[in-house]
């Protein structure tokens, strides 16, 4: 496949994964109770979680070689 071909699909692909996650988490957000030490946990780790799905999906959009 292409190389420009799987970024394209990459990029849209996490676009569309992004939206989905952000909704999921306000939603998850709004419905902890109100506690500025567990708002600062849950944003903080859903801030940094995000990545973690996108790895394969950026590898695989680069062909798989790993950039050592």
């Amino acid at each position: 496949m292409n190389p420009r071909l799987r970024r394209l699909i990459a990029a849209l692909g996490s676009v569309t994964f992004l939206t989905f996650y952000v909704w999921a988490v306000i939603a998850i957000g709004e419905r902890l109770p109100d506690s500025p030490l567990i708002d600062l946990a849950f944003f903080a780790i859903a801030g940094i979680a995000w990545g973690v799905p996108l790895f394969p999906l950026i590898k695989w959009a680069e062909g798989g070689k790993s950039k050592d």
